[in-house]
Parts: C-alpha cells; structure tokens; sequence
C-alpha cells in the first residue's frame, strides 16, 4: 500500500456561513442553553480513497428538511477512514488506513486546521499510528490527546496535541496480545476502536481478536495511557467486539459484536474504569447468515435509543434503553437503501441519522421519531464514494 501523502492539498469549496462552536440542541435544532438556534450543520466525511475519492469531504445537512448539500473535497489525504473532532472546533484529525507510513509498518494521524469561514481543511502535521491499519480515533475532553487504534497492528497510541493543534510524539504505545481460548495458542489482536469515558479518566478499546475491551487510565495532561487494574474485561469468544458507545448518564456502556452481530451491555463503575456485562442481545430479526456483520453502534443524544449496523443484512438496528438498568430492548431493524453501511451518525440534535453505505455509495437520511426511536426516510440521499465516517460541527 501507498505511503500515506504528507501533504494534504485542500480543493476550494463554497460555504457561505461561519462556523460556530459546540452544539448542544434539542431536536428542533434550538440551542439547549437557550442560544441561537442551529439551522445548518457542516457535515465531514472520512472516505476510503482510489478512483472516485480523493480523502475527506464536505457536505452541509439543513435541519429543517434533512437535506445534504453536493459534497465537496475538504482535504486531499490518503484512506482518512475515521475523523474526530477537537472539542474547540478548530481542529479535525484523521486516522490514514495504510500499513506503510514513511517506510514503517505503520499508518498514519493527519492534524488539520479548519477554517471558521468555509470550512476547509489545512494540513498540520502527521504522526506514525504506531501500527499498521489504523481504523478509529479519538480526542479526549480536554484536547490535549488524541488516541488511536490500530486494526492490523493490534494495538494502540496516544499522541500529545499542542496549543496549535498539532500531533506531538507519541506519548505511549501497546501492543495487545492474548491467547485463542479455544485453541490456548497466541490469538492475532485487532484494534478496533477506543473510547473515551465520560469522566475523562479513562479510555476502553475494543479489540476484535482478543474478544476483550482492554481500558487504560489516561492522564490528559501528559496524554499518557496506562493499564487499568484489571486490564480488560472479556467478551464471550468468537463476539468479535468492535466499537463501543457510552450511555449518555456514564453509567452504561454497549458493544456491538461483529462476528455474532450483537450487542452487549455493561454496567458501568466510572470510579474504577470496570464493566460488568449485563446483556447480549441480537441486532438481526433472525439468526445470521453468511456475509453478515456488524460495524458501528451509537447511543441518541437523549440517552433513550441505541443504534447499530447490520452489514450483509444492510439496516440499522434500533433498541429502547431501559432506564433503571441500562439493558435494551429491540424496536426494528431499518434498511439503509444501500449496502454495507460501515458507519453512521446521529446529529448532535438526535433529529436526524446519516447511514453511509460504504459499497453503494450513498449518504442516506434517515428521521427519528423522538418517542419510539423508530427511523423515517427523509428521501435525501448524498452520493460520496466509499463513506466510512461522519463528524457534524454546528453553522451558527
């Protein structure tokens, strides 16, 4: 594979409104403090790149209809498969799915500047993932680390990030090992994403091969990682645990399981960084079959509905929280009009889902009704080529 680029060209694009800062709205799109209210959100998407796509694109969702604007290239950058987003809103980072990066085998992290007028993107700097595939990244409360796991390299990083949002080097480095408990020989890790909790005190990453959720201390201001006691909790063997959401009130986290497709539940202890697993539950309305998998699980702003992917079957799985103890019960499974949606995000308003079905190449849009959870089609659809991510920021 191609060394990733260090130089990401930035295409011009029109965007006539400035950027705001965070977002914190109801549904309707009114600002939860009682601010302006939101009528547009920019809408930035990471993309397998080859033929059709050139790195990161750009988009802008209209709250009031759930249409997306033509998408735009924001930033020229090889396989940025993953974002996140600084909690200033100045900066965006993304991970580049690649196993050669300056001559290492390694991926890469692209520190970007965004531009508080347009929206688009400036190269910053780049660091080494550590490992090879990196698929999934995060940036702490504070933005002062960004942390990232490595798929093909098994293992995962922390990197420092300055005052000017650059990636400093990296801070600390693991490499997850295990053993097959059905074979007792050496299992083959895969790093499939890291978390943050909602205290900032510690980081969970899920890694599909051991079947465990491995959580670290973090110390923001160092961006350190450090094993917690215990290390990890496990996951039953052969789930294949992917990527992992929090509950809104900190004190229930989910899993979605790609090999079972499913989905399981902890309680969640936010002084110690311990998960007591307390459901498993079915995304699929029938057992799975050959080509089935899962890929992305995420809680609503309103901490009343979780939503996971189904790929092979191509839907969106939704569940209702109980809220006295977390678990979740199945609502429906809804088609995404597309195949194989990799990734999907919920706005920050929870009014609307994009689905990005990553082998049809469409962004579809999907309404949710605040009461049931339930999915509506809106009957937009955003033609991007191999979506995998989505990160929204507020147009103020």
């Amino acid at each position: 594979m191609n060394t990733m680029n260090f130089r990401a060209v930035v295409t011009a694009m029109v965007v006539t409104i400035g950027i705001g800062g965070g977002l914190a709205s109801n549904a309707s799109g009114q600002d939860a403090k009682g601010g302006a209210k939101v009528n547009q959100l920019r809408v930035y998407i990471g993309t397998y790149t080859g033929p059709k796509s050139k790195g990161i694109y750009l988009s802008t969702l209209d709250l009031a209809t759930g249409k997306l604007s033509p998408a735009e290239v924001a930033a020229e950058v090889t396989s940025p498969s993953f974002l996140a987003v600084h909690p200033s809103k100045k900066f965006m980072y993304a991970v580049g799915e690649i196993s050669d990066f300056g001559g290492k085998k390694a991926g890469g992290v692209s520190a970007f500047a965004i531009d508080a007028a347009t929206g688009k993107l400036t190269l910053l700097n780049q660091q080494t993932s550590g490992g090879a595939g990196p698929c999934h990244l995060t940036v702490d409360a504070t933005g002062k680390a960004v942390l990232v796991a490595n798929y093909g390299g098994g293992s995962v990083e922390s990197l420092p990030i300055g005052a000017d949002g650059k990636l400093g080097e990296p801070a600390s480095f693991f490499q997850h090992a295990g053993t097959n408990a059905k074979t007792g020989k050496p299992a083959t890790p895969h790093g499939h994403s890291i978390n943050v909790d909602p205290t900032n005190r510690f980081a969970v990453a899920a890694d599909l091969g051991l079947n465990q959720l491995l959580v670290y201390k973090l110390d923001p201001a160092t961006a350190k990682l450090t094993p917690n006691d215990p290390p990890f909790t496990a996951v039953a063997t052969g789930n294949g645990p992917r990527h992992f959401a929090f509950h809104t009130s900190g004190k229930y986290a989910y899993v979605i399981n790609e090999s079972t497709c499913s989905v399981t539940a902890f309680e969640y202890d936010s002084a110690k960084g311990t998960l007591k697993e307390i459901q498993t539950i079915t995304t699929l309305p029938h057992e799975v079959r050959p080509g089935y998998s899962t890929a992305e699980i995420v809680v609503h702003p309103s901490g009343k509905f979780v939503y996971g992917s189904n790929r092979g079957h191509d839907s969106i799985a939704v569940f209702s929280v109980v809220a006295a103890n977390g678990t979740l019960t199945a609502v429906e499974q809804k088609p995404t009009e597309g195949k194989t949606p990799r990734n999907f995000a919920i706005d920050p308003t929870g009014k609307y889902l994009l689905a990005e079905n990553q082998a049809s190449d469409t962004i579809v849009v999907f309404e949710i009704d605040q009461t049931s959870g339930k999915l509506k089609s809106t009957g937009h659809k955003l033609e991007v080529s191999s979506p995998v991510c989505v990160k929204f920021i507020a147009v103020q």
